[in-house]
């Protein structure tokens, strides 16, 4: 399976700031993923996210709390320059020390070798785009070191645009859209072929990009606001747009985008994440549904508790009516489609 979402390596760099770093080819019960676990559960790769937190220095043994102001507060672009550059230097740490056992790939063509050999596949995503200045030098740097998706914001605002709040219920459509600095970060990415991720983006945002861009539509975490009234969710005439434009939705594991009454419960029934597949295969087509686990940052149901049981969510979706050609295509082929469309 290739994952269009996870937040391992923030997970492993926040885990070694506090003292609790572990060995990620070893098999742990901590966190959402390790190598060991990830071959259990077929993963074969997907886009593991440079992430900056509004206060990193939080206590993370806590649970997020999504109606805690101080974690959308807005970052200094230095700060969050520094922080992704710990990010990025910890993804190829792991792969220097993986024994050939992980890739860092920048292109789909890299991700296809990667995968026949037996590697886990990297690929550098950046989710929320605080690191990068108004003139770009730091887009072109990263791009240098192998970014190759972009979000232009999390659920906070920055120059680019602003995020859609963790709210339920609640429409997508809660704020302004890209700012000028935004559109000319979507004509910068198209140029670069770095693929531009719609997740966390408001309604308005959105079709701001859906107006600028010549590439596929692609949000890579997120699920049907027709199931589940979260803002973080995809209108169904935005699931519309991304089919016209050839795009992808990365289903997203996390329960409160989920469940129809958006409560954080473990407790979920794998049955509501095939739910929402089939609506998504419904309403996009079989060729525009992918995988967006949100590993390492999200509650995903308690039958799908690590990246060890993806198999568990394959027969979901099997027991669900889908077909096995239908069920590759969602678990790695849609995904490699998409990048091979808008990646260089």
């Amino acid at each position: 399976m290739f994952d269009g979402h996870n937040d391992t390596l923030l997970k492993l760099e926040i885990d070694a700031g506090a003292g609790r770093e572990r060995d990620f080819f070893q098999r742990s019960q901590r966190g959402h993923m390790d190598l060991p676990r990830a071959r259990d559960g077929g993963f074969a790769g997907g886009l593991f996210a440079m992430f900056v937190p509004s206060n990193p220095d939080q206590d993370f043994s806590k649970p997020f709390n999504p109606r805690d102001p101080a974690n959308y507060a807005e970052l200094p672009q230095p700060d969050a320059l520094a922080f992704t550059h710990s990010l990025m230097a910890r993804a190829f740490r792991l792969e220097r020390a993986s024994g050939g056992r992980m890739k860092i790939c920048r292109n789909a063509a890299e991700i296809r070798s990667a995968m026949q050999q037996g590697q886990v596949a990297i690929s550098l995503h950046m989710e929320g785009a605080e690191a990068i200045d108004g003139d770009f030098h730091a887009l072109e740097v990263l791009y240098a070191a192998g970014l190759r998706s972009l979000g232009p914001v999390w659920s906070r605002k920055n120059i680019f645009a602003d995020g859609v709040p963790m709210a339920f219920p609640s429409s997508p459509d809660t704020g302004p859209g890209l700012t000028s600095a935004g559109r000319a970060l979507v004509t910068a990415c198209n140029q670069l072929k770095i693929l531009i991720d719609l997740s966390h983006l408001t309604e308005k945002g959105f079709w701001d990009v859906a107006s600028i861009t010549d590439a596929p539509l692609v949000a890579s975490h997120s699920n049907a606001h027709a199931l589940c009234a979260s803002a973080r969710n995809l209108t169904d005439r935005q699931l519309d747009a991304i089919r016209e434009s050839r795009g992808l939705v990365g289903l997203n594991f996390h329960v409160a985008f989920l469940r129809e009454d958006g409560q954080h419960r473990s407790a979920t029934a794998l049955d509501v994440i095939a739910r929402h597949a089939a609506y998504l295969v419904e309403r996009l087509g079989e060729d525009h549904v992918g995988l967006g686990s949100d590993f390492d940052g999200c509650m995903p149901p308690a039958d799908l508790k690590d990246v060890s049981r993806l198999q568990y969510l394959l027969s979901a979706f099997r027991n669900a009516g889908m077909t096995d050609a239908m069920v590759e295509k969602i678990a790695w082929k849609n995904w490699l489609r998409v990048l091979e469309e808008t990646q260089s």
